[in-house]
């Protein structure tokens, strides 16, 4: 017998391969991701505490004003230090003095006017200094902010400008000067144009003594170099914020060339405090109110312009 063949059963057609577009909610829901979207997580959203290494979410730095908990007053800039000196943040900016750039065509391997570019580019500001004028605590005051985020609050003509048209702002106005002073000395690349900067600020201060205005100085972390030789100790009232270094040279320099081991604490707010250097230690939410007391006491019921 004749073997019989089964013939061959129709097979069903290949189903096509899907591609992996992803998990499972693009599979399901094609649309979801267009809805919902990625959500980066920010680079700076937390911040490490430089004394114990905690991280800290930002926004609960910034509502205790950049103040850690372990007490480490963080450096701020200078839009921040105005918002929280004037009430209720509200104040008239006033303009700092243009000034040549680059007047030595100076160069240390990197141009000064480059320097410059990218200080702006960081900071978002064209030098160290910003004006403002407003109430403090009910007292007016024209208030000026050396910003150490700007190529670490140097010293230069553009600083040394601002602060005489300070100066000159508080004297038309007929109100106190506040100062807050943060540098880590004068700016090299303006050579003895920015050594100038030194007698320049003083005479402004002269001008506004003899004008029986105050000046206010609050010393911040740090004070160092050319500023604390000349205006940063030159104020009627010297504040500072706890824990700021404030000094002309460095410890370190100053053991090497002493070859002593300095005291503890030394050129810290608190020392100085207790050698007579500053008037007061003041955490920074009270610096306002201190601010503000200060000023009306000093100017004595006097109105301003």
């Amino acid at each position: 017998m004749a073997d019989r063949k089964t013939p061959d059963r129709p097979q069903p057609p290949a189903r096509p391969q899907t591609p992996n577009r992803g998990g499972w909610l693009s599979r399901f829901a094609p649309g979801v991701r267009k809805i919902v979207g990625r959500r980066d997580t920010p680079d700076n959203l937390w911040v490490k505490d430089p004394d114990t290494g905690e991280m800290l979410y930002r926004s609960e730095l910034e509502t205790s004003l950049w103040v850690t908990p372990s007490g480490r007053h963080m450096r701020i800039n200078a839009p921040t230090r105005l918002r929280f000196t004037f009430d209720d943040g509200e104040y008239e900016p006033i303009d700092t003095p243009e000034v040549p750039e680059d007047p030595l065509n100076f160069s240390d391997g990197k141009p000064y006017r480059e320097r410059l570019a990218a200080a702006r580019k960081a900071s978002g500001r064209r030098d160290t200094m910003a004006i403002g004028y407003g109430e403090v605590g009910g007292s007016p005051a024209v208030v000026i902010v050396q910003d150490f985020t700007f190529m670490g609050g140097s010293l230069g003509m553009a600083a040394g400008e601002a602060f005489i048209a300070a100066a000159e702002a508080a004297i038309e106005r007929k109100v106190p000067l506040v100062c807050y002073t943060a540098a880590g000395g004068a700016r090299m690349q303006e050579g003895a144009l920015s050594l100038m900067q030194m007698a320049r600020t003083t005479l402004a201060i002269q001008d506004l003594k003899a004008q029986r205005l105050p000046f206010i100085v609050v010393l911040t972390d740090p004070t160092t170099g050319g500023v604390t030789a000349s205006y940063a100790m030159l104020g009627d009232v010297h504040l500072a914020e706890p824990g700021a270094l404030i000094g002309f040279a460095g410890p370190r320099v100053i053991e090497a060339t002493i070859r002593e081991k300095l005291p503890p604490g030394f050129q810290r707010a608190e020392y100085l405090q207790e050698k007579g250097m500053v008037d007061r230690v003041v955490p920074r939410a009270d610096l306002p109110r201190v601010l503000g007391q200060i000023l009306s006491m000093l100017m004595d019921g006097r109105k301003a312009a």
